[in-house]
């Protein structure tokens, strides 16, 4: 009896964790994203009509609660308790979808669309209440596959997470028929047709999008980025703030030297306040004003400068001292004639638990948060509200010319809804010529023996930096502590070396290193479906998942009210 228990817990368990394996190894850096195309055929396979709901439920939360536990361990460097609370709500979403296969297979719902449908909108579900967590999506798999994920600019990375999950529910739908012996039935070669006809049409897009490029990319202007190598230990003791500074500012000078006409350097990585109504309150020895001036230097004569620091609104407490009412991760700008813009840019999607700390209006739950964080004090942010627009101007060549960008910082390369607004306006138009994101991923690595050592966070960080590029046929610049610094094109490419610089030429190798680089940034004119409507894809699917679920319960509500009668 006991063993033939174990055999019915391992026939659940097995294939559940055979689709874990699958999709850990296909995202970077392993990447071994051919394994994503069949990554989701056990896991599809073992969610049959006649295996018990609780079962399948309770199988398939503990496989994936493992798997996110060791998938998002570099989460745990910021906030242990916050990833673990994190990954236990996040492996909800596997018998979600476990129960919702099971009750399609039930009503022979052709699994290709199930498929497609549900891992889709599990994928938008992922970390909803939090903002959304874009991250390890079937579609990041493939960021190297420059050809298919050209139809991101029409359905955003849902688009080919979908594609993928397709090609999962077919093989599984034909390895069921096999086994019922009805492989032959005119259905199947139907659906194979259907399957077949979307993944060729998805490469013939994609070859024409890319095959046309050459008529709307131009070449932008000379760009660098500059890359540090501080943990956020070392970072967040105050102890190295004028090392740090003097080693930014060093690369930058060569950048400038090189023909760099903007320079970018990462998030925070100006320790200092760089807000001018701050500024103007403070002594001329204050070691912001010293950070400010040499920034203004820099720049003046040399190329526009944008580094990240801290702002805010300041405000004179009632025995004079000087505190901020408001607090925000910012950008700023240094113009070529030394002066800074007028405008800087506040980060707007602010990181839970790395930047804001829930539960203000519950106290006690609130100071065990505070305990349990990176810092022993409410280091809560204020979000941003504009997406600021930067100007540059270019006296290369004989014509001058102004340039636009915006920047995001850190996350905010991932969550799709931000990069698609600075892309585009409401009026439909274009608003910015190229997108920069400066990043810390200094929280996510270990330092050990005076040695950075980097995680997997690093890698997948750049993969899914590259579909907000293809999205909105924009180029992104990247500037990232600790890695990876790179120039994204508006198809994709991640560019492996560069006209001046010191980093490593593979791009995804520029992980533990400082340095930096100078490239030509390229200007896309195209705008995108995606730009103008968003993730439609995503939320359909989201919706026809919910819808599901209820439809589901309903269902067996009314199964045990007729059997109760």
């Amino acid at each position: 009896m006991k063993s033939a228990k174990v055999r019915d817990i391992l026939l659940l368990w097995v294939p559940f964790v055979a689709t874990a394996i699958m999709l850990t190894l296909i995202q970077a850096p392993v990447g071994w994203s051919f394994l994503a195309w069949v990554s989701l055929v056990p896991f599809i396979l073992v969610c049959r009509p006649d295996v018990k709901p609780k079962a399948l439920a309770v199988s398939a939360y503990l496989v994936s609660l493992f798997y996110w536990l060791g998938n998002l361990y570099w989460m745990a460097y910021v906030t242990p308790i916050g990833w673990i609370a994190f990954c236990v709500y996040t492996a909800l979403l596997w018998p979600v979808v476990a129960l919702c296969l099971r009750w399609c297979r039930m009503k022979k719902f052709p699994l290709f669309l199930a498929a497609g449908i549900l891992f889709v909108g599990a994928e938008r579900l992922q970390g909803v209440f939090l903002g959304g967590f874009f991250w390890r999506f079937l579609a990041h798999s493939q960021y190297e596959h420059i050809t298919l994920i050209q139809i991101a600019d029409i359905f955003g990375a849902g688009g080919l997470s979908f594609l993928i999950a397709m090609v999962n529910g077919l093989v599984a739908e034909l390895i069921i028929a096999v086994d019922e012996k009805r492989l032959l039935k005119v259905s199947n070669f139907i659906k194979t047709a259907v399957v077949c006809g979307v993944v060729v049409g998805a490469i013939l897009y994609g070859r024409w999008r890319v095959a046309e490029s050459a008529e709307y990319i131009e070449d932008g202007p000379m760009v660098a980025s500059v890359q540090s190598n501080v943990p956020q230990s070392v970072k967040q003791s105050f102890q190295a703030e004028e090392q740090i500074f003097s080693e930014l500012l060093a690369h930058s000078k060569q950048s400038a030297e090189m023909g760099a006409e903007l320079i970018v350097w990462p998030e925070t990585m100006v320790q200092a306040i760089l807000e001018p109504q701050l500024l103007g309150l403070l002594d001329s020895s204050h070691s912001y004003r010293i950070f400010d001036k040499t920034l203004s230097e820099h720049a003046r004569g040399n190329a526009f400068l944008l580094v990240g620091a801290y702002g805010g609104t300041p405000q004179l407490t009632e025995d004079f001292d000087i505190r901020l009412a408001q607090k925000y991760n910012s950008a700023f700008l240094y113009r070529i004639d030394g002066s800074k813009a007028d405008q800087s840019y506040g980060k707007i999607h602010l990181v839970p638990f790395g930047e804001v700390l829930p539960f203000k209006n519950i106290p006690f739950l609130h100071n065990l948060l505070i305990k349990i964080g990176p810092y022993d004090f409410d280091y809560t942010l204020d979000a941003g509200a504009e997406y600021t627009v930067f100007e540059m101007g270019s006296s290369e060549g004989q014509v001058a010319q102004t340039y636009r960008f915006s920047v995001v910082i850190c996350y905010e390369d991932a969550v799709p809804a931000v990069c698609r607004k600075f892309a585009v306006g409401k009026d439909g138009r274009k608003r910015i010529d190229w997108l920069i994101n400066i990043s810390n991923d200094g929280w996510f690595v270990k330092f050990k023996e005076g040695k950075v050592l980097p995680t997997t966070e690093l890698a997948q960080h750049a993969a899914v930096c590259v579909f907000r590029a293809v999205e909105n046929r924009i180029a992104i610049l990247r500037s990232v502590n600790t890695g990876i610094s790179c120039l994204i094109d508006p198809v994709g490419h991640i560019h492996n070396g560069f006209t001046a610089g010191d980093l490593p030429h593979q791009a995804m190798a520029r992980q533990g290193c400082a340095g930096w680089f100078v490239d030509r940034v390229t200007i896309d004119r195209r705008i995108t479906f995606f730009s103008k409507y968003g993730q439609w894809l995503d939320f359909c699917c989201a919706l026809c998942l919910v819808l599901l679920i209820i439809a589901a319960t309903l269902q067996r509500l009314v199964f045990r009210e007729g059997t109760k009668r």
